[in-house]
This record gives C-alpha cells, structure tokens and sequence, in this order.
C-alpha cells in the first residue's frame, strides 16, 4: 500500500472514529509515533480537504457519532483490558495509547491489592443501536413517501 493510500484510509477512519492513534492504527500505521504520524496527515491541506469531504458524504454529525460509538460499544473487543488487568507488568505510556479501552468504563484497585473493571452495556448498545435504526428506518420511509406525492425521484429532485 502506498503512502497516500494510507493516508486516505487514515482519513476515513478518523472520520468514523474521531480518534488520531486509533485512525492511525485502522490505517495500518507501522510508524513508532502513530499520534505524530497522523497530526502531519490532519497538516496536509488536501487531507483535511478528503476529511471535510468524508463528513459530508457520511454525515458525520452528532448523530451519526453517537451511532458509530454504540457500534463500538456493542461490537467492540475486550482483549486489551483484559490483556492490561492480567499483566504482571504496568505498560508503558506508549502501550497505554495504543491500547482499544474505549469499551472500558471504569478502571480501579481494589482493596486487597486486586483491579475491578467495568465495562460498558453492550445489551444496552445494542438496545440503543436498534431504536436509532428504527428512527432512520421511519424517516427515510417518511421522506420517501413524501418525494413520491411531490412526484420527485429518490434524491428529492
């Protein structure tokens, strides 16, 4: 893959996740500094560009946020956490950042020298995910019937 290749599966990611190591990571960034790595990608005008463009193709608004958040609270992995309470070891900052907890909700010691972790719902995501695509589902059949008694096609036109 070449390096604007990257660089635009870089952009589609962070559009979607909104997160520069994890957009850096979904690129296949090998770079050491993956956080560096992709501010130098968000510099570059004709990316920032590609991400203004992506936004509006995808709506990427609150909504549309909110949606990709659930997806990865309710379809997300656990392996980091509990590769992170089950270490002998405290990782190292670098190791931390790219760590995926964005599943985690709380993280605390225990008295006794143990770790308790909590996670996000994921039944309550899911539950979430569902009643947002029903919403989009009623609009869309709303908006839909309306363009067909305005006698319009698909896109309103």
């Amino acid at each position: 893959m070449t390096k604007d290749e990257t660089a635009v599966r870089f952009c589609c990611a962070y559009v979607k996740l909104g997160n520069i190591n994890e957009a850096a990571a979904a690129a296949g960034c090998t770079d050491e500094d993956t956080f560096q790595w992709g501010i130098n990608i968000l510099r570059k005008k004709k990316y920032r560009q590609l991400i203004l463009q992506l936004r509006s193709i995808f709506s990427a608004e609150t909504k549309d946020q909110v949606m990709c958040g659930l997806e990865r609270l309710a379809f997300g992995s656990s392996a980091d956490a509990v590769k992170l309470v089950l270490s002998e070891e405290i990782p190292d900052e670098q190791e931390l950042k790219e760590m995926n907890l964005f599943n985690v909700s709380e993280i605390k010691k225990v008295k006794g020298g143990g770790v308790e972790v909590k996670f996000s719902d994921r039944q309550k995501a899911l539950e979430r995910l569902m009643e947002y695509a029903g919403n989009s589902d009623r609009s869309a059949a709303a908006k839909s019937l309306l363009n067909a008694l305005a006698g319009a096609d698909e896109d309103g036109v």
